[in-house]
């Protein structure tokens, strides 16, 4: 679960780059504000709940990591949309991977492995 200010403008963020969305809960019994929401991608679920405040430090507590079949493929999709924080690059331990911020200033990492990946 990640704590965001605004519920409902972030699940539109989210689904801008790809995310589904399963669920969404309002206040006063379903008439006000959204206050949390399920999303998924692929097999992946992410909860976001109001109450939460943007980040501001290089990097926050919590950063998402989304596996992915075609890393190389998202990141294209994605480049030119979102804020960039690391591009395309392969790790130490096995991936390719790519990560951006979301609006609220988290991280998120795409990721995919590599061939050469070892235990």
């Amino acid at each position: 679960m990640i704590h965001v200010p605004d519920v409902a403008a972030t699940v539109e963020w989210y689904r801008g780059i790809g995310f589904d969305v399963l669920d969404v809960g309002r206040e006063n019994g379903g008439g006000g504000e959204v206050i949390w929401a399920l999303l998924a991608f692929g097999d992946g679920r992410v909860m976001l709940s109001a109450g939460g405040r943007p980040g501001d430090a290089q990097r926050r507590e919590v950063d998402l990591y989304v596996s992915v079949d075609d890393v190389e493929a998202v990141a294209r999709r994605l480049e030119k949309r979102v804020e960039v924080v690391e591009g395309l690059h392969d790790t130490f331990y096995g991936t390719r991977e790519f990560i951006i911020r979301d609006l609220n200033r988290f991280w998120i990492t795409f990721g995919q492995e590599t061939a050469g990946r070892t235990p």
